[in-house]
């Protein structure tokens, strides 16, 4: 039995059904099992991790729990041949941080088909500031570019100062395309100016209260993050062969809509599921954003807190008080 001994924030259910959270000592043995140890520099705060934090079990089905989606460290153990100890790694998505302890903690052990060798161009922390939110901005990204050309017209972006809204308009204005973000923030324009947004309107612009068919055409395409009559507008509003992804349903899981933007303007929508991408998508995407797609502006898209910080954090993310990334130091 391994006693090793690592710190990692624990969430407990108490008998009365009452969620705490508490960074914890564990040891290497209560690790499941695994054909690779990670010892975690860097992880990240995601929504998903604050739903598991706080007992939702459609994401965490029992507890004690460790949550966590994203880890990116250096291989401590392996019994594989193609990751070596010593490797830097990053690890997101899977069950990680849903049922198998993630990267709050500072050891995680996965599957070696989880891993991915840490690309060239990325840091361990970049990629954290990055980590899921990040990467599923890349796939919007790839997804969108693969129908809509720069030059085609404005592209929308909802739920801007979020993860991956803020990566997402990083990588479209780096990429030439024309960026209208929209937030709830009031103090959102100056951030997501400096990200490249050419415009910040608020969500009363972008959402059709009156159930109508079809809107005028405003974008090119649109990259979605929070659902709901948000996305249906989005999806009304956009041009004749664009492409709408989908991402997030913090707004809501519904969606009311007529066919007719699709069968009359030939309107794409695409889901993107970043969880269960396969692995040779994966490597393309995060290959882009270590190169091509990186932004400039990732050192100011985040903030950097220890693992005893989480806690507040995790209710924040809840409230919608958070902007950009917070990246979390399990050194600290």
């Amino acid at each position: 039995m391994d006693t090793r001994r690592f710190r990692a924030l624990v969430v407990e259910e108490s008998a009365d059904g009452i969620f705490t959270k508490t960074v914890k000592e564990r040891a290497i043995s209560d690790l499941p099992a695994g054909e690779v140890l990670v010892r975690v520099a860097y992880s990240s705060l995601n929504y998903k991790d604050a739903l598991s934090a706080t007992g939702n079990r459609a994401v965490t089905g029992a507890y004690p729990h460790t949550p966590g989606i994203d880890a990116a460290g250096i291989v401590a153990e392996s019994a594989v041949a193609d990751v070596r100890p010593g490797d830097s790694v990053v690890v997101t998505s899977y069950d990680l941080g849903m049922n198998t302890p993630g990267g709050f903690g500072q050891y995680i052990r996965v599957p070696a088909s989880w891993v991915v060798p840490l690309p060239a161009g990325l840091t361990l922390k970049e990629s954290m500031i990055l980590g899921t939110a990040g990467f599923t901005a890349g796939l919007s990204v790839h997804k969108l570019s693969t129908a809509v050309a720069p030059d085609r017209g404005a592209i929308l972006v909802t739920g801007a100062t979020g993860g991956v809204g803020s990566v997402a308009v990083g990588i479209l204005a780096r990429l030439g395309y024309a960026v209208v973000a929209v937030s709830g923030k009031a103090d959102a324009e100056p951030y997501l100016k400096k990200l490249g947004a050419r415009e910040v309107i608020g969500r009363d612009q972008v959402t059709d209260r009156y159930d109508r068919p079809l809107l005028k055409a405003r974008w090119a395409g649109a990259i979605d993050t929070v659902g709901g009559e948000i996305l249906a507008t989005a999806i009304k509003s956009t041009e004749p062969m664009g492409l709408v992804t989908c991402c997030g349903n913090v707004a809501s899981a519904e969606l009311n809509l007529t066919v007719y933007p699709f069968i009359l303007r030939g309107i794409t929508l695409a889901g993107i599921d970043s969880q269960n991408c396969p692995m040779h998508l994966r490597q393309k995407v995060w290959a882009r954003l270590a190169g091509d797609w990186k932004i400039a502006s990732l050192e100011e898209i985040h903030q950097e807190i220890a693992l005893a910080e989480l806690a507040g954090r995790i209710d924040a993310i809840l409230q919608g008080r958070l902007k950009g990334r917070t990246l979390v130091d399990l050194n600290r």
